[in-house]
């Protein structure tokens, strides 16, 4: 018959074996199966109504993001070199097979307006390179005269020129993302080229993305490593805690990876998570474990193992659901990458649960107890001394405590009152990196790398021949323009405006809307007949009740996308007098949009998980009042750290729109286990003064073990080549240290003087 040792010993063998084959199950899916999102549109929901109405005006009018490519040559673009550079760029895009032929604009495809004898004459600006000096004086003429082309497609100084490629949005790859870029290269020197759009910000975002979770996973790991040893003083009991969170890491990116579930920018947040957040099971499995064995030297493994599982399953558990809660509270938003990074994360916090109680046990079993240093033990009381002066000391001081978290919380909630969102994608890089740099450059000479497109629309045919309607198109464009965010845009009322002046010879008097609506049905009729109509349907619909105003923006910041959008709603009461209606498309309102989806989801999911805590802990410790207790931390938590976020002028974004699920998620946990155990010896000892000492010796002193080993891993962060990863690892660690704060005081007050767990007969020697 064998040794009961020997069979809880194979068990335990049998049951890393069995996770292991689990885990290179899940590893194979990741490794196969897991992708990067690229496409930003891919980030919004497909059914709110902003973005059906988006698509539907895409399709119409072929509104697609651009790739800009701009070259520029110090000493002007009319030499024969350059032209010839702009003509053979051009062509090899439209030769790409992203790319259509007809959705590459340049000074070679673009369409130069003339008024000839019998008409309207549309021509190219040039087909061969000009080689002599008057064709290229000519073409220098050409282009100055027409505002259709002059500051749009070429810089005003003449030294720059612009090639704008449109894709659509299920082309862009990074494979086609370097071969731009590659291409763009190749054409260097003399002149420099620079290149920019949506599509590169999505790229480089996609690229980077992984490269910096590449850096930052490793020294995550690594510094994780140094603080474990540190609070565990055990290489066994450490790589025991780290192989909790790094299974947990796969499984959750393995299951992602068997749903067909992308990886987007802000899921590769999840690993930083899970290795902050999954090593506190384990530590306060040791930290018990550490207690039992000074106060019960001679213990086995097996009694050891008993007794750590039979007192600690519990918090180990509740504090798992509460965490999980916090994350998958994030369902409630309508932004598919927050979704799901809340359900994968919640999903990794779970499997790190089950192996806490399951690996660490079993590796206790197979590679023995932890080995004690020999030393003169201290007494007990010696060595919680710290722990019941603090415990002391909060009490004494309790109104000094309450008063200063007073004012704290109330400068907080004026904080709170300055927080902003911002969608911006551009203002996730470093303002002095290569892409921020070449955006502002063709900000700086040309309309702008992003745009919004406001959607006119009438019940009547032929609206938009209206000269009435085309005045205010007009006007509202001049007064757009004027803001210092916008830098051009474009309409019917730019083709109008420019076929009524060269027909009357280019006289600039007649740079205005034509003043009959029979002679604006004529000009659209000539341009029908000598241009290119596919380009007209980019602005009015077949039958002019439909219409789109193209916008550009030199910044993609969500305030300053207000502005315009400010300027622009002016004239709604303009336009619904001549029966036409305003609507917005285009990926600059969609990102508008985004903002306001986001702190939407934001406020639900914090007030959901609060109210399901709440919920959850009157469940799990059956009362109420527990509920509203323990939840004391994490909403003063959440208080200081938006308050915090408005106080500084840090935005509201996909990534930092993360801090309160994190504070719910991970600071619900101290208060769970703080409460946990003031219970356990609140009915041991039926005394107040050594349940709290001795609540604040053992779960105190796990919890500030726990705050210590996560904050050290969030503030690893800060070393992201992404400003706002950097400002959630400072944030999240703010938020670490103030649940933490929060527990052991303000939280301990109220759990002290409510005398919950104590009969109504009070202590004498209590305050």
């Amino acid at each position: 018959m064998k040794c009961p040792k020997n069979i809880h010993m194979i068990r335990s063998l049998a049951v890393l074996i069995f996770i292991a084959a689990l885990t290179l199950l899940f590893l194979d899916r990741m490794l196969k199966n897991s992708r990067m999102e690229t496409d930003l549109d891919e980030y919004m929901p497909y059914d709110h109504p902003a973005f059906v109405f988006s698509d539907q005006a895409e399709k119409l009018f072929d509104i697609k993001d651009g790739i800009l490519i701009a070259i520029e040559n110090k000493n002007g673009i009319y030499n024969s070199g350059t032209l010839k550079k702009i003509k053979d760029i051009t062509k090899k895009l439209q030769k790409t097979e992203e790319i259509n032929k007809d959705d590459v604009t340049s000074l070679y495809t673009a369409e130069n307006i003339m008024g000839t004898e019998t008409g309207l004459d549309v021509k190219d600006f040039y087909n061969k390179v000009p080689q002599d000096e008057e064709k290229l004086n000519q073409l220098r003429e050409d282009v100055r005269n027409n505002e259709m082309v002059f500051k749009r497609i070429v810089s005003e100084n003449e030294q720059i020129s612009l090639i704008v490629a449109e894709i659509e949005d299920d082309v862009f790859s990074l494979e086609f993302y370097h071969r731009i870029l590659d291409l763009a290269k190749s054409y260097e020197g003399p002149e420099k080229l620079y290149v920019a759009g949506v599509p590169i910000v999505e790229g480089t975002l996609a690229y980077l993305g992984p490269k910096d979770m590449q850096i930052m996973v490793p020294i995550v790991i690594a510094v994780i490593i140094l603080v474990l040893y540190f609070v565990l003083r055990s290489v066994r009991n450490t790589i025991l805690t780290l192989l909790v969170v790094l299974l947990s890491t796969i499984w959750a990116f393995g299951l992602m990876a068997m749903f067909g579930i992308p990886i987007y920018s802000v899921s590769t947040m999840i690993p930083v998570m899970l290795i902050a957040i999954g090593v506190a099971d384990g530590i306060h499995l040791y930290s018990h474990l550490d207690l039992f064995l000074f106060e019960h030297p001679g213990a086995n493994k097996l009694e050891a193992v008993k007794d750590m599982l039979k007192e600690m399953w519990k918090p180990v558990v509740m504090t798992s659901v509460t965490t999980a809660v916090g994350f998958i509270s994030l369902l409630s938003s309508d932004v598919y990458p927050i979704k799901y990074f809340g359900v994968f994360t919640s999903f990794g916090v779970m499997m790190a649960m089950v192996f806490s109680l399951v690996l660490i046990p079993a590796g206790i079993m197979v590679f023995g107890l932890p080995k004690r240093k020999a030393h003169k033990e201290k007494s007990k009381e010696d060595n919680g001394k710290l722990a019941y002066s603090f415990a002391d000391w909060t009490v004494k001081f309790k109104w000094i405590v309450i008063s200063i978290t007073g004012i704290i919380v109330i400068i907080s909630v004026i904080g709170i009152n300055k927080v902003w969102i911002n969608s911006s994608f551009l203002e996730k890089f470093e303002k002095d990196s290569d892409i921020v740099q070449t955006d502002d450059f063709i900000n700086q000479h040309f309309g702008g790398t992003n745009t919004i497109n406001v959607i006119l629309d009438s019940e009547n045919n032929d609206a938009f021949k209206q000269p009435e309607v085309q005045r205010i198109i007009d006007e509202m464009q001049n007064d757009v323009e004027s803001i210092d965010v916008v830098g051009n845009s474009f309409s019917l009322a730019d083709y109008l405006k420019r076929m009524n002046k060269v027909m009357h010879g280019d006289d600039e008097t007649y740079n205005v809307i034509p003043d009959s609506r029979d002679l604006i049905a004529q000009y659209l009729l000539l341009y029908e007949m000598s241009g290119d109509p596919d380009n007209l349907w980019k602005v009015v619909d077949y039958d002019y009740r439909q219409a789109n105003v193209n916008i550009q923006l030199k910044s993609d910041n969500s305030k300053e996308i207000n502005r315009a959008i400010a300027a622009i709603e002016k004239y709604r009461d303009d336009f619904e007098k001549v029966s036409v209606n305003i609507n917005y498309a285009g990926s600059g309102y969609k990102a508008l949009v985004f903002t306001d989806l986001i702190l939407e989801g934001q406020i639900q999911s914090l007030l959901l998980s609060v109210v399901i805590i709440i919920v959850l802990l009157s469940l799990m410790f059956k009362k109420i009042k527990i509920g509203f207790i323990g939840a004391i931390p994490i909403v003063i938590t959440a208080i200081i750290s938006f308050g915090l976020m408005g106080l500084l002028d840090i935005a509201l974004s996909t990534t930092t729109a993360l801090i309160s699920s994190i504070a719910v998620g991970i600071g619900i946990d101290y208060a769970v286990h703080f409460i946990e155990r003031y219970k356990i010896y609140a009915l041991e000892s039926g005394d107040k003064n050594i349940t709290i000492k001795e609540t604040m010796h053992h779960s105190g002193r796990a919890i500030i073990f726990n705050a210590i080993v996560v904050i050290a891993g969030f503030l690893v962060l800060l070393f992201s080549v992404f400003p706002p990863n950097r400002s959630l690892g400072a944030l999240v660690s703010l938020n670490m240290f103030t649940s933490f704060l929060g527990t052991v005081t303000i939280m301990f007050l109220v759990l002290y003087k409510s005398d919950t767990y104590f009969k109504k007969k009070r202590n004498n020697n209590e305050d």
